[in-house]
């Protein structure tokens, strides 16, 4: 019984410090949502229009920009906050700039990436448009 409780308590230490990152801190769970990945310019005279809605500025295409779903985006609360995309076997962060307005056509499940994401994921540009994903808060 002394010996099982041992090797409980051993196991349980063992768990508790994989979920640590070196300075001690625990790592937050990671919830994936699936999505699709499509193009957008955030730059002035691009895809998106208008200024970005969190911040009211257009940003670089070289910059790792994302617009959300209205859904996804939820009334702003992950303006300007960052998503991480995992695609193309690759994961990249990217701040949250801009709704991708579902009431004016935008499927629910949408990540609007700049080209700057796209080339971190490492897709060519000839196959840039659309790419399923998964995402998470950062």
């Amino acid at each position: 019984m002394v010996i099982l409780l041992i090797l409980v308590s051993t196991l349980c230490s063992s768990i508790e410090a994989s979920t640590r990152k070196p300075n001690g801190r625990r790592f937050k769970p990671e919830h994936r949502h699936k999505a699709i990945l499509t193009l957008n310019s955030f730059e002035k005279g691009g895809d998106g229009g208008a200024p970005s809605e969190c911040d009211n500025k257009f940003h670089s295409d070289k910059t790792l920009v994302v617009a959300l779903s209205s859904a996804l985006f939820n009334h702003k609360k992950r303006c300007l906050k960052e998503i991480t995309i995992f695609g193309n076997g690759k994961r990249v962060n990217a701040k949250v700039v801009d709704e991708c307005d579902s009431s004016k056509g935008c499927k629910n499940n949408i990540v609007d990436g700049s080209a700057a994401v796209w080339k971190a994921l490492g897709v060519p540009e000839k196959r840039r448009g659309e790419m399923s994903i998964f995402w998470s808060d950062a």
